[in-house]
């Protein structure tokens, strides 16, 4: 059974920086796409930063140079370096895997970031 197991949110300032970790039990992890996703109250579930495979990223506009993915294929986790926070960004954060180009999508159960001062 896959699980992916967020870490790492909480409340900061804005401005201030988290860093999420998503461990994932994932035979051939490093086979997959590994994605965070965010959900604030009220709006639909975006795309926050995807890392590939190979190690190719993209980011949703609202983040670039204030976010950063990686991951770590030995240890089966993927990372969230957020930095300069912004109230905007507070939502619940989800950690996504998938191998394409099967459709299946794993999800895990979410972490909170709240950005208030």
């Amino acid at each position: 059974q896959v699980q992916l197991v967020e870490s790492g949110g909480g409340l900061t300032q804005p401005g201030g920086s988290l860093t999420l970790s998503c461990a994932a039990s994932l035979n051939f992890f490093s086979n997959y796409v590994m994605g965070w996703y965010r959900q604030a109250p009220g709006k639909q579930r975006e795309l926050v930063a995807a890392i590939t495979s190979d190690g190719s990223t993209n980011y949703a506009d609202s983040v670039k140079g204030r976010f950063t993915i990686s991951r770590d294929n030995a240890k089966n986790t993927v990372h969230l370096q957020m930095s300069n926070l912004k109230p905007e960004d507070t939502a619940k954060y989800y950690c996504n895997s998938r191998r394409p180009p099967s459709p299946l999508n794993y999800w895990g159960q979410g972490t909170q970031v709240t950005v208030s001062s």
